[in-house]
Protein backbone atom coordinates (compact mmCIF):
# COMPACT_ATOMS: atom_id res chain seq x y z
CA UNK A 1 0.00 0.00 0.00
CA UNK A 2 1.24 3.36 -1.19
CA UNK A 3 1.70 5.74 1.64
CA UNK A 4 -0.61 9.41 1.38
CA UNK A 5 3.01 11.01 1.63
CA UNK A 6 4.34 9.37 -1.41
CA UNK A 7 1.27 9.94 -3.35
CA UNK A 8 1.26 13.44 -2.62
CA UNK A 9 5.04 13.17 -3.75
CA UNK A 10 4.02 11.17 -6.63
CA UNK A 11 1.00 13.70 -8.30
CA UNK A 12 3.73 16.47 -7.72
CA UNK A 13 6.62 14.72 -9.79
CA UNK A 14 4.17 14.20 -12.56
CA UNK A 15 2.92 17.43 -12.30
CA UNK A 16 6.42 18.82 -12.98
CA UNK A 17 6.95 16.46 -15.82
CA UNK A 18 4.13 17.69 -17.24
CA UNK A 19 5.12 21.17 -17.13
CA UNK A 20 8.62 21.32 -18.51
CA UNK A 21 10.78 21.54 -15.64
CA UNK A 22 14.41 20.41 -15.67
CA UNK A 23 14.83 16.92 -15.71
CA UNK A 24 17.89 17.17 -13.88
CA UNK A 25 15.75 19.01 -10.92
CA UNK A 26 12.79 16.67 -11.47
CA UNK A 27 15.01 13.58 -10.60
CA UNK A 28 16.70 15.48 -7.61
CA UNK A 29 13.13 15.60 -6.17
CA UNK A 30 12.00 12.21 -6.95
CA UNK A 31 15.01 10.38 -5.62
CA UNK A 32 13.60 10.81 -1.53
CA UNK A 33 10.36 8.84 -2.85
CA UNK A 34 11.98 6.38 -4.44
CA UNK A 35 14.06 5.64 -1.85
CA UNK A 36 11.10 5.13 0.43
CA UNK A 37 9.62 2.84 -1.24
CA UNK A 38 12.56 0.82 -1.55
CA UNK A 39 13.11 1.34 2.46
CA UNK A 40 9.67 -0.86 2.30
CA UNK A 41 11.90 -3.21 0.68
CA UNK A 42 14.83 -3.34 2.81
CA UNK A 43 14.45 -0.86 5.59
CA UNK A 44 17.74 1.50 6.94
CA UNK A 45 17.18 -0.63 10.58
CA UNK A 46 16.64 -4.07 10.40
CA UNK A 47 15.00 -6.07 13.13
CA UNK A 48 13.33 -9.13 13.97
CA UNK A 49 9.90 -8.11 12.82
CA UNK A 50 11.03 -7.17 9.53
CA UNK A 51 12.93 -10.27 8.87
CA UNK A 52 9.56 -12.62 9.78
CA UNK A 53 7.50 -10.79 8.11
CA UNK A 54 9.32 -10.61 4.78
CA UNK A 55 11.21 -13.72 4.72
CA UNK A 56 9.04 -16.09 6.97
CA UNK A 57 9.44 -17.38 10.87
CA UNK A 58 13.29 -18.38 11.23
CA UNK A 59 13.81 -21.98 11.99
CA UNK A 60 16.05 -21.26 15.03
CA UNK A 61 16.70 -17.68 14.92
CA UNK A 62 17.86 -14.52 13.07
CA UNK A 63 20.66 -12.20 13.79
CA UNK A 64 18.96 -8.58 13.09
CA UNK A 65 22.27 -7.23 13.73
CA UNK A 66 24.38 -9.21 11.69
CA UNK A 67 22.31 -8.86 8.71
CA UNK A 68 21.60 -5.00 9.10
CA UNK A 69 25.34 -4.58 8.93
CA UNK A 70 25.57 -7.52 5.71
CA UNK A 71 22.52 -6.11 3.67
CA UNK A 72 21.46 -2.87 4.82
CA UNK A 73 24.12 -0.94 6.19
CA UNK A 74 26.29 -1.41 2.37
CA UNK A 75 23.09 -1.14 0.34
CA UNK A 76 21.77 2.24 1.95
CA UNK A 77 25.77 3.49 2.31
CA UNK A 78 25.48 3.44 -1.79
CA UNK A 79 21.81 4.62 -1.97
CA UNK A 80 22.82 7.77 0.30
CA UNK A 81 25.97 8.21 -1.84
CA UNK A 82 23.38 9.79 -4.86
CA UNK A 83 22.24 8.23 -8.29
CA UNK A 84 19.30 9.87 -10.46
CA UNK A 85 16.94 7.10 -9.91
CA UNK A 86 15.97 7.32 -13.51
CA UNK A 87 15.18 3.95 -14.16
CA UNK A 88 12.35 4.24 -11.55
CA UNK A 89 11.13 7.43 -13.13
CA UNK A 90 10.76 6.24 -16.68
CA UNK A 91 9.38 3.21 -15.53
CA UNK A 92 6.85 5.47 -13.94
CA UNK A 93 6.56 7.46 -17.38
CA UNK A 94 5.64 3.98 -19.07
CA UNK A 95 3.36 2.69 -16.81
CA UNK A 96 0.94 6.09 -16.90
CA UNK A 97 1.70 6.34 -21.08
CA UNK A 98 0.09 3.07 -21.17
CA UNK A 99 -3.27 4.17 -19.46
CA UNK A 100 -2.59 3.33 -15.54
CA UNK A 101 -2.10 4.91 -12.00
CA UNK A 102 1.86 5.09 -11.74
CA UNK A 103 0.98 5.36 -7.75
CA UNK A 104 -0.76 1.52 -8.35
CA UNK A 105 2.56 0.39 -9.27
CA UNK A 106 5.14 2.43 -7.41
CA UNK A 107 6.66 -0.76 -5.70
CA UNK A 108 7.26 -2.00 -9.18
CA UNK A 109 9.38 0.88 -10.30
CA UNK A 110 11.93 -0.31 -6.95
CA UNK A 111 12.60 -3.87 -8.64
CA UNK A 112 15.26 -1.96 -11.67
CA UNK A 113 16.74 0.52 -9.31
CA UNK A 114 17.62 -2.52 -6.61
CA UNK A 115 18.85 -4.37 -9.22
CA UNK A 116 20.96 -1.60 -11.20
CA UNK A 117 22.71 -1.01 -7.03
CA UNK A 118 23.46 -5.10 -6.90
CA UNK A 119 25.37 -4.93 -10.18
CA UNK A 120 27.46 -1.43 -9.31
CA UNK A 121 28.20 -3.75 -6.55
CA UNK A 122 29.74 -6.34 -7.67
CA UNK A 123 30.95 -4.35 -10.94
CA UNK A 124 33.36 -2.85 -8.51
CA UNK A 125 34.71 -6.14 -6.85
CA UNK A 126 34.96 -7.41 -10.02
CA UNK A 127 36.82 -4.14 -11.60
CA UNK A 128 38.78 -4.01 -8.30
CA UNK A 129 37.58 -0.25 -8.34
CA UNK A 130 38.69 1.98 -5.90
CA UNK A 131 35.66 4.73 -5.57
CA UNK A 132 31.77 4.27 -6.21
CA UNK A 133 30.47 7.96 -6.25
CA UNK A 134 33.13 10.14 -4.74
CA UNK A 135 33.61 7.33 -2.02
CA UNK A 136 35.61 4.49 -1.01
CA UNK A 137 33.67 1.15 -3.25
CA UNK A 138 32.23 -0.77 -1.05
CA UNK A 139 34.36 -3.91 -0.58
CA UNK A 140 37.03 -1.48 0.65
CA UNK A 141 34.94 -0.62 3.58
CA UNK A 142 32.90 -3.84 4.53
CA UNK A 143 35.37 -5.99 3.04
CA UNK A 144 35.05 -8.50 -0.34
CA UNK A 145 33.07 -10.50 1.51
CA UNK A 146 30.02 -8.67 2.49
CA UNK A 147 30.20 -6.73 -0.60
CA UNK A 148 29.46 -9.96 -2.94
CA UNK A 149 26.52 -11.06 -0.78
CA UNK A 150 25.13 -7.75 -0.57
CA UNK A 151 25.21 -7.18 -4.24
CA UNK A 152 23.97 -10.66 -4.97
CA UNK A 153 21.15 -10.46 -2.69
CA UNK A 154 20.24 -7.50 -4.77
CA UNK A 155 19.56 -10.18 -7.88
CA UNK A 156 17.05 -11.41 -5.69
CA UNK A 157 15.06 -9.38 -2.92
CA UNK A 158 13.32 -7.35 -6.06
CA UNK A 159 11.70 -10.97 -7.24
CA UNK A 160 9.98 -10.68 -3.54
CA UNK A 161 7.71 -7.95 -5.04
CA UNK A 162 6.36 -9.74 -7.69
CA UNK A 163 5.76 -12.61 -4.77
CA UNK A 164 3.90 -9.99 -3.11
CA UNK A 165 1.99 -8.89 -5.82
CA UNK A 166 0.97 -5.15 -4.79
CA UNK A 167 -0.70 -4.89 -8.17
CA UNK A 168 -2.92 -7.52 -8.08
CA UNK A 169 -1.65 -9.14 -11.30
CA UNK A 170 -3.21 -12.37 -12.54
CA UNK A 171 -1.27 -15.52 -12.64
CA UNK A 172 -0.27 -14.64 -16.36
CA UNK A 173 1.50 -11.40 -16.01
CA UNK A 174 2.91 -12.63 -12.94
CA UNK A 175 4.79 -15.08 -14.63
CA UNK A 176 5.42 -13.35 -17.42
CA UNK A 177 7.13 -10.79 -15.18
CA UNK A 178 9.26 -13.52 -13.51
CA UNK A 179 10.25 -15.03 -17.03
CA UNK A 180 11.47 -11.68 -18.51
CA UNK A 181 13.80 -10.76 -15.28
CA UNK A 182 15.37 -14.10 -15.93
CA UNK A 183 16.18 -14.21 -19.53
CA UNK A 184 17.12 -10.33 -18.98
CA UNK A 185 19.43 -10.81 -16.25
CA UNK A 186 21.32 -14.03 -18.10
CA UNK A 187 21.62 -11.44 -20.50
CA UNK A 188 22.97 -9.04 -18.53
CA UNK A 189 25.68 -11.63 -17.44
CA UNK A 190 26.71 -12.22 -20.92
CA UNK A 191 27.33 -8.72 -20.99
CA UNK A 192 29.66 -8.34 -17.85
CA UNK A 193 31.22 -11.56 -18.97
CA UNK A 194 32.80 -9.86 -22.34
CA UNK A 195 33.33 -6.60 -20.06
CA UNK A 196 35.70 -8.71 -17.53
CA UNK A 197 37.05 -10.68 -20.95
CA UNK A 198 37.97 -7.43 -22.49
CA UNK A 199 39.17 -5.65 -19.13
CA UNK A 200 41.55 -8.35 -18.32
CA UNK A 201 43.03 -9.00 -21.91
CA UNK A 202 46.13 -6.65 -22.79
CA UNK A 203 45.36 -5.87 -26.28
CA UNK A 204 42.46 -4.20 -27.79
CA UNK A 205 41.20 -6.64 -30.28
CA UNK A 206 37.40 -5.54 -30.03
CA UNK A 207 35.28 -3.82 -32.71
CA UNK A 208 32.68 -1.23 -32.06
CA UNK A 209 30.17 -3.38 -32.75
CA UNK A 210 30.88 -5.77 -30.48
CA UNK A 211 31.34 -2.94 -27.75
CA UNK A 212 27.98 -1.92 -28.54
CA UNK A 213 26.58 -5.42 -27.88
CA UNK A 214 28.09 -5.86 -24.60
CA UNK A 215 26.20 -2.45 -23.66
CA UNK A 216 23.37 -4.01 -24.61
CA UNK A 217 23.35 -6.78 -22.95
CA UNK A 218 24.93 -5.13 -19.37
CA UNK A 219 23.51 -1.92 -19.67
CA UNK A 220 20.82 -2.14 -21.61
CA UNK A 221 19.41 -4.95 -19.79
CA UNK A 222 18.19 -2.77 -16.94
CA UNK A 223 16.70 -0.80 -19.68
CA UNK A 224 14.92 -3.26 -20.90
CA UNK A 225 13.49 -4.54 -17.29
CA UNK A 226 11.80 -0.92 -17.10
CA UNK A 227 10.23 -1.07 -20.56
CA UNK A 228 9.16 -4.60 -20.27
CA UNK A 229 8.39 -4.56 -16.82
CA UNK A 230 5.72 -1.15 -17.27
CA UNK A 231 4.23 -3.39 -20.46
CA UNK A 232 3.95 -6.50 -18.64
CA UNK A 233 2.02 -5.37 -15.65
CA UNK A 234 -0.01 -2.94 -17.26
CA UNK A 235 -0.87 -6.13 -19.70
CA UNK A 236 0.32 -4.21 -23.48
CA UNK A 237 0.62 -6.56 -26.18
CA UNK A 238 3.71 -8.05 -27.80
CA UNK A 239 4.08 -5.46 -30.68
CA UNK A 240 4.17 -2.88 -27.81
CA UNK A 241 6.42 -4.52 -25.24
CA UNK A 242 8.93 -4.76 -27.79
CA UNK A 243 8.94 -1.22 -29.27
CA UNK A 244 9.17 0.08 -25.87
CA UNK A 245 12.01 -2.67 -25.12
CA UNK A 246 13.93 -1.27 -28.25
CA UNK A 247 13.60 2.36 -26.73
CA UNK A 248 14.95 1.43 -23.87
CA UNK A 249 17.86 -0.23 -24.49
CA UNK A 250 19.05 2.24 -27.24
CA UNK A 251 18.28 5.12 -24.13
CA UNK A 252 20.33 3.06 -22.46
CA UNK A 253 23.25 2.51 -24.59
CA UNK A 254 23.28 6.02 -24.65
CA UNK A 255 23.61 6.64 -21.41
CA UNK A 256 26.78 4.40 -21.03
CA UNK A 257 28.06 5.88 -23.88
CA UNK A 258 27.20 9.50 -22.31
CA UNK A 259 29.50 8.10 -19.10
CA UNK A 260 31.99 7.25 -21.16
CA UNK A 261 32.07 10.59 -22.73
CA UNK A 262 32.26 12.19 -19.44
CA UNK A 263 35.07 10.41 -17.87
CA UNK A 264 37.39 11.46 -20.58
CA UNK A 265 35.90 15.14 -21.11
CA UNK A 266 35.75 15.93 -17.04
CA UNK A 267 39.26 14.58 -16.83
CA UNK A 268 40.90 17.08 -19.76
CA UNK A 269 39.22 19.76 -17.97
CA UNK A 270 41.31 19.21 -14.98
CA UNK A 271 44.48 19.63 -15.36
CA UNK A 272 46.83 20.36 -12.46
CA UNK A 273 43.84 19.27 -9.98
CA UNK A 274 44.67 15.50 -10.99
CA UNK A 275 43.48 12.35 -8.33
CA UNK A 276 41.57 8.93 -8.19
CA UNK A 277 38.88 10.52 -9.88
CA UNK A 278 40.94 11.82 -12.91
CA UNK A 279 40.82 9.37 -15.74
CA UNK A 280 39.57 6.61 -14.37
CA UNK A 281 38.21 4.82 -17.16
CA UNK A 282 42.39 4.86 -18.43
CA UNK A 283 43.77 4.11 -15.21
CA UNK A 284 41.21 0.73 -15.59
CA UNK A 285 42.53 0.10 -18.82
CA UNK A 286 38.82 -0.49 -20.15
CA UNK A 287 38.06 -0.76 -23.75
CA UNK A 288 35.68 1.66 -24.28
CA UNK A 289 34.25 2.94 -27.96
CA UNK A 290 36.33 6.27 -27.55
CA UNK A 291 39.05 4.07 -26.76
CA UNK A 292 38.25 1.44 -29.54
CA UNK A 293 37.98 4.31 -32.32
CA UNK A 294 40.95 6.41 -30.77
CA UNK A 295 42.92 3.11 -31.55
CA UNK A 296 41.47 2.33 -35.07
CA UNK A 297 41.92 6.23 -36.21
CA UNK A 298 45.70 7.13 -34.51
CA UNK A 299 48.91 6.54 -36.61
CA UNK A 300 50.21 3.35 -35.74
CA UNK A 301 52.84 4.96 -33.41
CA UNK A 302 50.05 6.36 -31.29
CA UNK A 303 48.06 3.87 -30.86
CA UNK A 304 50.43 1.73 -29.90
CA UNK A 305 51.43 4.15 -26.86
CA UNK A 306 47.85 4.19 -26.16
CA UNK A 307 47.07 0.88 -25.93
CA UNK A 308 50.55 0.74 -23.57
CA UNK A 309 49.20 3.35 -21.36
CA UNK A 310 46.06 0.86 -21.14
CA UNK A 311 48.13 -2.45 -20.61
CA UNK A 312 50.23 -1.03 -17.82
CA UNK A 313 49.39 -2.06 -14.08
CA UNK A 314 49.65 1.72 -12.75
CA UNK A 315 50.06 5.10 -14.95
CA UNK A 316 51.41 8.04 -13.57
CA UNK A 317 48.95 11.54 -13.89
CA UNK A 318 51.30 12.20 -16.75
CA UNK A 319 50.24 9.18 -18.44
CA UNK A 320 47.34 9.81 -18.03
CA UNK A 321 46.94 12.79 -19.48
CA UNK A 322 48.73 11.62 -22.95
CA UNK A 323 45.83 9.14 -23.22
CA UNK A 324 43.48 11.28 -23.00
CA UNK A 325 44.98 13.94 -25.10
CA UNK A 326 45.69 10.93 -27.79
CA UNK A 327 41.90 10.00 -27.24
CA UNK A 328 40.43 13.71 -27.70
CA UNK A 329 43.53 14.06 -31.04
CA UNK A 330 41.82 11.24 -32.70
CA UNK A 331 38.24 12.84 -32.75
CA UNK A 332 36.90 9.76 -30.43
CA UNK A 333 35.02 12.24 -28.35
CA UNK A 334 33.07 13.65 -31.30
CA UNK A 335 32.78 10.57 -33.04
CA UNK A 336 31.07 8.66 -29.58
CA UNK A 337 28.79 12.02 -28.88
CA UNK A 338 27.59 11.38 -32.57
CA UNK A 339 26.88 7.96 -32.38
CA UNK A 340 24.89 8.51 -28.96
CA UNK A 341 22.93 11.17 -30.53
CA UNK A 342 22.18 8.48 -33.27
CA UNK A 343 20.94 6.15 -30.80
CA UNK A 344 18.51 8.72 -29.15
CA UNK A 345 17.35 9.27 -32.22
CA UNK A 346 16.32 5.61 -33.13
CA UNK A 347 15.11 5.73 -29.18
CA UNK A 348 12.63 8.21 -30.21
CA UNK A 349 11.68 6.67 -33.70
CA UNK A 350 10.72 3.63 -31.30
CA UNK A 351 8.45 5.88 -29.25
CA UNK A 352 6.32 7.04 -32.26
CA UNK A 353 5.87 3.53 -32.97
CA UNK A 354 4.50 3.26 -29.31
CA UNK A 355 1.74 6.02 -30.65
CA UNK A 356 1.34 6.98 -27.18
CA UNK A 357 0.09 10.78 -26.27
CA UNK A 358 1.72 13.66 -26.70
CA UNK A 359 3.05 14.19 -23.48
CA UNK A 360 4.31 10.79 -22.90
CA UNK A 361 5.83 10.78 -25.47
CA UNK A 362 7.74 14.15 -24.52
CA UNK A 363 8.62 12.87 -21.15
CA UNK A 364 10.18 10.04 -23.00
CA UNK A 365 12.26 12.59 -25.54
CA UNK A 366 13.43 14.40 -22.84
CA UNK A 367 14.92 11.66 -21.47
CA UNK A 368 16.77 10.64 -24.64
CA UNK A 369 18.37 14.09 -24.82
CA UNK A 370 18.95 13.73 -20.77
CA UNK A 371 21.15 10.90 -20.91
CA UNK A 372 23.31 11.96 -24.04
CA UNK A 373 23.20 16.13 -22.92
CA UNK A 374 24.52 16.15 -19.39
CA UNK A 375 27.32 17.35 -17.82
CA UNK A 376 27.60 15.20 -14.32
Amino acid sequence: MVSPHVQDELRIFFTSLALGACMRETLAEWRPVVDEAIADLVPREIDTEYLESFFGEPTYAYDPDGLQRALSDPLWDLLDRGGKRWRAVLFLVFVEGFGEDPMAYLPYACIPEILHNGTIIVDDVEDGATKRRGEPALHHIYGRDVALNAGNALYFLPLKILTEDPGNLPAEQRLAAYEMLMDELNRTHLGQGMDICWHNEREVRITPAEYLEMCACKTGCLGRIVARLAAIITDQPERVERAAATYAELTAVAFQIGDDILDVENSLGRAGEFGKEFGNDVREGKKTLLVIHAIEESPPETATRLQEILEAETNTDDELAEALSIIEDAGSIEYAREHALELAADARAAVDELALDAETTDRLYTFTEFVVDRDV
